[in-house]
């Protein structure tokens, strides 16, 4: 039979291990409920001028209709050229010009399907300070500096500091940078976690 004690290190053990378990999953459900009434929050107050009641959850509805059907049109040739369009009217205002761009910039080096700026591979340096390594996204593979006459080939690496979306663009010598064998998108679950994804043993790839 157990003893008082033997009851309230139980009780502890088992209820710490529920509060580790549930924290995840209440941030989660509280991030999707913020989120829902965000974007249901923008639409929304148009329907209810026009319905004169209120939907929930149709502005939400519609945001995402939306997203979508920008999504089509900007994958065709005519919708490109639409999108072209407006995007010459934006970078022609110029308060607008600035947050648009830095804004885009930042969206295109998440994105999987650019070309041009998104991050291309999952790599390490030395960093902030020869002996200490930091995980970092390869982000333009070749940048000359000149200098005293000579050149030196660089290489743009986005180490971030507050998890993905703030960092500083560290310029490494190219045979300074280790390339690892993670994926892009799993090093970003390793940066989300605060390092606790990443895995036990990290193994170097080809450039």
């Amino acid at each position: 039979m157990m003893d008082a004690s033997s009851i309230k290190v139980t009780f502890k053990r088992k209820f710490i291990a529920g509060l580790f378990i549930s924290i995840p999953a209440i941030i989660t459900i509280l991030a999707i409920v913020w989120f829902f009434r965000f974007v249901d929050g923008l639409l929304e107050p148009i329907y209810f001028r026009i319905l004169g009641y209120h939907t929930p959850g149709l502005g939400f509805v519609s945001a995402i209709v939306l997203i979508f059907i920008v999504g089509i049109v900007s994958t065709n040739v005519f919708g490109k050229k639409i999108i072209l369009f407006f995007e010459r009217i934006f970078l022609n205002i110029p308060v607008f010009k600035s947050f648009y761009t830095a804004i885009k910039q930042m969206v295109d080096a998440f994105s999987p399907e650019s070309k041009s700026s998104s991050f291309k591979k999952f790599v390490i340096i030395e960093y902030p300070r020869i002996g200490a390594y930091a995980f970092g996204f390869l982000t333009k593979e070749s940048t000359v500096l000149e200098r005293n006459g000579s050149e030196a080939r660089l290489r743009a690496v986005y180490v971030p500091t507050n998890n993905l979306y703030l960092g500083e663009i560290v310029l490494v010598n190219e045979e300074d940078v280790i390339y690892t064998d993670i994926p892009v998108d799993e090093g970003m679950k390793i940066i989300l976690s605060g390092g606790i994804a990443a895995p036990p043993k990290i193994g170097e790839s080809a450039q």
